[in-house]
């Protein structure tokens, strides 16, 4: 009964379009920084994320929700985050806006279903709080207009032994799943090969039909979990610390025309003279840059299967990020669960069962063959009973050149790379666009290409960008944990939880590090009652949440 309803509600308006509409591939990584990848400025080798940038384009100032979740249920919805229910994380505050679970609006693959259009999922899901083998399914990735998935339910993880992993329907072991059986499971290899199997078996069973694909990475979210034939690669690149990384990035963004140079960059976090352990503390950066050169591996993987099967050519692949770098600090002390200790010689608790589920949550205590996990600075990151994220001076590298980072809304914490490529549909090759745009358009993008009403959508459809044309919007607006802010044009007004409205003018500033508030009280005024107005329109609540 609902498909019916949503097929009469959304019967495609350009049906007829003389052009065959595209399939989308939507390609989001996590807890990553706007200067990463190669084709963003960074050092971390992505030639297939390269690639897809030289033969396509790339948006310099796109923009995310600043933390996982709120990203995915706005991407998913094309609605800012509290009006899809998800306005924080998956804690139910009693609010409409703060459910913790995605609420009735349409996904990307309800509105392209009555288009005619099959969807897949693989990956990190993680909009809604129900993440049990026996708990409600409702919000699952097949109750929400996909045909077919593959991933987690619940946020973060070892990459080892994913917790909460399901296929399709059915919460599942990754060491007793008949269907993939790896030498090494890892869940970035993992996503990517269910991807790809998606891919080809579409175009052997439903090549009729055109297909979404949303690939969801948790690379590179910590903890630091790296195979260790891709931290070798990096082995002594980061010895030299946090300032020599940031400028060498900011020259090549500079280079490659992303940033103004003469700008500068946000003051440094953190001083490489004063860190006590270089060693381990170079280490997270080289486990986290192995993580990313493994995801474009991946993501490498599936651009060969699309032209293997002749799909490239009429396949739009978006790439972009949940939010910024990420500053938390987990598992850089150790505690009671967690002990900042050598490996054991041998293995000191209980050994888990092939077909035993992961322990469930974020954090695991053992590893499956009875190893503790461990944290803290003797615990160099990178394998499976390790639990390390690689801290605040590097995600502020990650960041490279803004402030700030996950969590916050200045530039650092929603800037984001947007790849774009689409060889029948995109002219342009190698071109920027410098249009700013918000993850709600990437829902609009894919109802308007694939001819599906976009009715009820805060976002607007970037095809007219990618024809180099201006995209018709006033305001563009962010709220997380109190952090806020609004942005007009070339003019951002942001503030911090608690802290008085910054303004800032973008186009000159885009470090946010000259004030112009009380220059502009008019302006100030005039945002801030924006602001305000968009904030009752979509659930917005006071924080901290009561």
């Amino acid at each position: 009964m609902r498909q019916a309803f949503l097929a009469l509600l959304l019967f495609p308006a350009l049906a007829q379009a003389s052009a065959p509409r595209p399939n989308v591939v939507v390609i989001l990584s996590d807890d990553m920084g706007f200067s990463d990848i190669g084709c963003y400025g960074g050092e971390i080798a992505t030639p297939n994320l390269d690639a897809l940038a030289a033969g396509g384009l790339r948006f310099t100032q796109f923009y995310n929700t600043a933390r996982c979740c709120p990203t995915r249920a706005s991407l998913l919805t094309g609605l800012y985050p509290h009006q899809a229910g998800v306005g924080h994380m998956m804690d139910d505050k009693n609010k409409p806006g703060y459910r913790g679970n995605l609420n009735a609006s349409l996904t990307i693959a309800e509105r392209l279903r009555p288009a005619g259009y099959r969807s897949y999922a693989v990956g990190k899901w993680h909009v809604t709080r129900h993440a049990a083998a026996d708990g409600p399914k409702h919000n699952w990735p097949l109750a929400r207009g996909f045909d077919r998935f593959y991933g987690t339910i619940h946020g973060a993880g070892s990459f080892y032994d994913p917790s909460s992993l399901v296929r399709d329907d059915t919460m599942i072991s990754p060491y007793a799943d008949p269907h993939y059986k790896p030498a090494t499971y890892y869940y970035t290899d993992a996503i990517s090969d269910h991807a790809v199997r998606f891919v080809g078996d579409h175009a052997k069973d439903h090549a009729a039909k055109p297909f979404f694909l949303y690939v969801a990475y948790t690379a590179a979210h910590w903890p630091m979990h790296a195979l260790p034939e891709d931290v070798k690669k990096y082995e002594g690149k980061y010895d030299a610390g946090y300032e020599p990384i940031r400028k060498a990035r900011l020259d090549r963004m500079a280079k490659l025309g992303l940033v103004d140079p003469t700008q500068g960059m946000a003051t440094q976090a953190g001083d490489w003279n004063k860190v006590a352990d270089k060693k381990w503390e170079a280490a997270g950066m080289e486990a986290y840059a192995a993580m990313v050169d493994r995801m474009d591996q991946g993501i490498g993987k599936l651009v060969a299967e699309l032209k293997r099967t002749g799909q490239f050519d009429n396949t739009l692949i978006l790439f972009l990020q949940d939010n910024g770098g990420c500053a938390e600090l987990q598992g850089r002390t150790g505690n009671k669960d967690h002990p900042n200790i050598l490996r054991p010689a041998k293995p000191t608790l209980p050994v888990m069962k092939p077909e035993d589920f992961a322990a469930a949550g974020s954090v695991p205590k053992q590893t499956r063959d009875g190893y503790p996990v461990r944290m803290g600075p003797k615990v160099m990151p990178g394998g499976p009973d390790t639990y390390v994220a690689y801290g605040r001076g590097w995600a502020n590298v990650s960041n490279t050149p803004f402030r700030e980072y996950k969590h916050w809304v200045h530039e650092g914490g929603i800037s984001t790379p947007l790849v774009a490529h689409w060889p029948k549909g995109i002219a342009a090759k190698g071109e920027l666009r410098t249009q700013p745009g918000h993850l709600i358009d990437i829902a609009a993008t894919c109802a308007d290409l694939a001819g599906a009403k976009p009715d009820k959508l805060e976002g607007r459809s970037l095809a007219p960008v990618f024809a180099g044309k201006p995209l018709d919007r006033d305001a563009i607006y962010w709220e997380h944990e109190g952090n806020r802010a609004v942005r007009q044009g070339n003019w951002k007004l942001v503030a911090k939880h608690g802290g008085p409205w910054e303004l800032y003018d973008i186009a000159k500033d885009r470090i946010e590090s000259k004030d112009l508030a009380k220059e502009n009280p008019a302006r100030v005024a005039a945002m801030v009652a924006k602001y305000d107005a968009w904030a009752k329109r979509a659930s917005v609540e006071p924080w901290p949440m009561k």
